[in-house]
């Protein structure tokens, strides 16, 4: 089951050098233009061909997000959920509201 995440929570997680796998659910070229750093892009309509490469570890803490005014981080987070993934979380602010609260992203160099 898919749960929500905060951005706080999110935030401590990744300083405090806890294992979290970070999955961007928009397109490449949104995830080249700027993403969470640490993220692997997996959009939606991608998540059974990817998953097994990407997410080897079925029990590892993962968070899923987009940006702020999209569904694909729920959609993708269920389809993991069904894959058998046992601790998917949802950031529901995205990319966007990290921005806003002065955290960083990183950028493809393409």
């Amino acid at each position: 089951m898919t749960t929500p995440i905060s951005r706080d929570d999110l935030h401590r997680r990744i300083t405090g050098g806890e294992r979290v796998m970070l999955v961007e659910a928009l397109g490449a070229a949104y995830f080249a233009d700027a993403h969470i750093a640490g993220a692997v892009n997996m959009p939606p309509d991608q998540v059974d061909r990817l998953a097994p490469a990407l997410l080897p570890d079925k029990d590892a803490p993962i968070v899923v997000y987009c940006s702020g005014t999209c569904h694909n981080s729920e959609i993708t987070a269920r389809r993991l959920d069904d894959l058998g993934y046992s601790d998917v979380h949802v950031y529901l602010g995205g990319k966007e509201d990290w921005v806003e609260h002065g955290l960083p992203l990183e950028r493809l160099d393409i």
